[in-house]
């Protein structure tokens, strides 16, 4: 089955976007790139404030409420039908909660190509590219690196703390 959706996992400051925007270059075909931020993003402001919403702890904890998880439903809904009308799609994810996260994704998505992907990163690498950042609660990445693994099946995974975003996508894109 050909490679329609390409989902790449990983925790705060990882590499995702970074592997995307690489993805978007090397691979033949135009892929479109959508992801949590451009779901947060995509939200009234109101939602980040809402305990139903999303919320951002000073330690760098996330917590979701249900009128967020309505969104993000429909959101993947959204992301699927794309994918099933043609689009080529790259999902720019965070499984806060791990295999479940991915449950959610994988119901909707089934049927189509899905190539899992695992984006990896040491805590303390990305830690430092958070900081660098400078648009992220400090914190998030550390608590993020290992909990959005938890229970994820990938078809393969990459590592960002020593390989540069080309090279992750240039290998991801052999598999697609």
């Amino acid at each position: 089955m050909q490679t329609r959706v390409i989902v790449l996992n990983g925790g705060s400051s990882s590499g995702k976007s970074g592997i995307a925007r690489c993805l978007q270059a090397v691979l033949s075909d135009p892929w479109l790139v959508l992801g949590t931020d451009t779901l947060v993003d995509a939200m009234p402001a109101a939602m980040q404030s809402d305990p139903g919403g999303i919320g951002f702890a000073a330690d760098g904890g996330v917590t979701v409420g249900e009128g967020f998880r309505e969104v993000e439903a429909a959101w993947i809904a959204g992301v699927a039908a794309m994918a099933r009308a043609g689009a080529r799609v790259v999902v720019d994810e965070v499984f806060l909660g791990g295999a479940a996260s991915q449950g959610r994704w994988r119901e909707a998505l089934d049927g189509l190509g899905v190539l899992w992907v695992g984006v990896r990163c040491d805590a303390e690498v990305a830690a430092g590219r958070e900081i660098a950042r400078g648009d992220r609660v400090v914190g998030m990445a550390a608590a993020q690196a290992e909990l959005v693994h938890k229970g994820v099946v990938y078809d393969m995974q990459v590592d960002t703390t020593r390989m540069e975003a080309l090279d992750c996508a240039r290998e991801i894109a052999g598999r697609v």
